[in-house]
């Protein structure tokens, strides 16, 4: 199975393409081109980062990457990952892919940003893996405009958020799976089990 990490200059990607080799017959590359990324069995977009220089370098492919998705490649978008899998940012400009209906607004709490674990609540993401507690680090969070794609919630103080979102085979959470100790990457693992059947 080839997994893809588009690389939009962000961060490190080290933890996150470890996560995902631990599951064998994975084969983890790193690819800038938003067009060539898609040329793949499953994508993946990192979480570090801010939203408009990441829009930006979408840009060229948003298209093609949209389409992609559409037609059923499978994505997970981690933490900012899963902000680009939106419709715009307050965050900064430049366009998401649109694949989630929304906007991905800054958090309304006292402390900003959320740093450290928090619960998952209700998370019926996958049945291979489901997790209770995730670590999160971000300040800004997406709003949905249909709450059925919503698959784990999460609240940091009196802000409450999707954790997780799904719609076919496009999975976005906003906690980092990568950091989430070993539940975190058995969730990762059970996802690319699942998108392999």
């Amino acid at each position: 199975m080839r997994v893809t990490l588009f690389d939009y200059g962000a961060g490190n990607l080290h933890s996150l393409t470890k996560a995902l080799a631990t599951e064998e017959g994975v084969d983890v590359r790193v690819e800038e081109s938003p067009a060539r990324a898609v040329d793949t069995d499953v994508l993946v977009l990192p979480g570090v980062g801010a939203f408009g220089s990441a829009a930006a370098r979408l840009a060229p492919g948003r298209d093609a990457m949209r389409s992609a998705l559409e037609k059923g490649l499978p994505c997970l978008g981690i933490c900012l990952g899963m902000q680009l899998l939106f419709d715009s940012s307050d965050e900064g400009e430049g366009a998401g892919l649109g694949y989630f209906a929304g906007r991905v607004t800054r958090l309304t709490s006292r402390r900003v940003p959320q740093i450290g674990w928090n619960q998952v609540e209700g998370d019926r993401t996958l049945s291979g893996a489901k997790l209770d507690t995730a670590y999160y680090a971000h300040s800004f969070v997406c709003r949905v405009e249909d709450a059925s794609v919503v698959t784990g919630w999460t609240t940091h103080e009196e802000d409450r958020f999707p954790a997780v979102v799904r719609r076919g085979r496009v999975v976005g959470v906003q906690f980092h799976p990568e950091k989430s100790s070993s539940s975190g990457v058995a969730f990762v693992r059970a996802f690319l089990r699942e998108v392999a059947s």
